[in-house]
């Protein structure tokens, strides 16, 4: 499994990397390619039956919240009728279960997500309206609760499925369209996890080759989208971890079980892709050494990355971003960090952040971001872990 994702992200990123030089055209790569957002009721029916029968633990009832996300994190169309995608589906929140232990009463969350790669097949039904099905492979995995004892309340689970699907897609135009989906995995009552169903609505976002018209309108606009970006940057906990638990709990962004004290990293990004005002796609690499907040335990991480950036405000002397970088493919040296595992060396990269272009032609940066590492639930151990807030400072050329 490990290495069917390091292949993956290799497949996807060296032909974007070695597409077409310019840079207000969609890399020829992309030109086919979707992305979706998905977002309803997971339905799966966690009960006793997957409880563990300890002598120390009597069960008292389970939690199921049912708001989910499924992500097509990268589609590709062979034609109008048949693409494929990579896909990766969780709840919001957690199943939670409540047990009792002599006088105690206590809680503890199961985590469960799927990852999907699968076909679909798309049948017109009128200009804008059609009708698609999906059928592939589904990768479950499910974390079970632990008690303050070490008890694992339900068992860990990691497993292939099936996964089936279907919908209704109405285009809103040539690259937007508006989805209705249900999607379905059978139980495996080897490992007693329950069927999973998850119903949705959605949106989807296809890329074209842009019109020469369109190419030439951004090159006169007259905005620097600099190609080349060299970053040194620290990290420290000198403003503690209230940004990142403010976008943990809304949420969107992620935490940690284990955090870092302090860290420095240098990064290289190139961009690949900019629209003519307020949209860019750059993808970059970095090499970051860290710090653990307890032991002061040394470790370092090599990440590849996409970063979607948003300009949102040009003025003479800069130009300000917001960004989101996520499941950037990364190599972490430890797992067992302060103590707490945070899952395997495999592991993905997410920031997330805003900064500044300055000077007359952009070539100095500074930047803000927090940070986290986690294998998103590919494995069934996924402590993560937490990066406070960073300071970074660039030469983009």
């Amino acid at each position: 499994m490990k290495y069917c994702i390091y292949l993956y992200f290799l497949f996807i990123t060296i032909p974007v990397l070695l597409a077409q030089d310019e840079r207000a055209e969609v890399p020829l790569f992309l030109q086919k390619s979707y992305f979706e957002v998905n977002v309803g009721s997971i339905n799966y029916q966690f009960d006793r039956s997957q409880f563990e029968r300890l002598p120390d633990y009597e069960y008292q009832s389970v939690a199921i919240p049912h708001t989910a996300v499924r992500l097509v994190l990268f589609g590709y169309e062979f034609n109008k009728y048949l693409s494929a995608q990579i896909s990766y589906m969780r709840p919001v929140y957690w199943v939670n279960y409540t047990y009792k232990n002599s006088n105690y009463v206590q809680q503890s969350s199961v985590w469960m997500n799927v990852a999907g790669l699968s076909m679909k097949a798309q049948l017109p039904l009128s200009k804008k309206l059609s009708l698609f099905g999906e059928f592939g492979l589904g990768i479950i995995t499910r974390h079970g609760g632990v008690s303050y004892r070490g008890a694992q309340i339900v068992k860990d689970a990691n497993y292939s499925s099936t996964l089936l699907g279907g919908g209704l897609k109405y285009q809103l135009n040539t690259n937007s369209g508006l989805l209705l989906s249900s999607v379905f995995s059978p139980a495996n009552s080897s490992v007693r996890q329950p069927a999973t169903s998850f119903i949705s609505a959605g949106y989807s976002y296809n890329l074209h080759a842009l019109s020469l018209e369109k190419i030439e309108a951004a090159k006169k606009v007259g905005y620097i989208h600099p190609k080349h970006l060299l970053q040194f940057g620290y990290s420290s906990t000198l403003f503690g971890y209230g940004i990142n638990n403010t976008f943990s709990s809304i949420p969107i962004f992620w935490g940690g079980n284990s955090e870092v004290y302090r860290g420095f990293s240098f990064n290289y990004q190139q961009n690949v892709f900019h629209t003519a005002r307020f949209f860019s796609l750059d993808w970059g690499t970095g090499l970051s050494l860290w710090q653990s907040n307890i032991k002061k335990e040394l470790f370092y991480t090599l990440s590849a990355y996409p970063i979607f950036k948003f300009n949102f405000l040009h003025t003479k002397p800069f130009d300000s971003y917001l960004y989101y970088s996520i499941a950037g493919p990364s190599f972490i040296s430890k797992t067992i960090i302060d103590g707490l595992d945070t899952g395997t060396q495999f592991t993905f990269q997410d920031t997330m952040g805003a900064g500044l272009l300055l000077g007359d032609h952009r070539n100095y940066n500074l930047e803000f971001k927090i940070g986290h590492y986690s294998n998103g639930n590919l494995f069934t151990q996924n402590g993560g872990v937490k990066i406070p807030l960073s300071v970074n400072f660039g030469y983009a050329f």
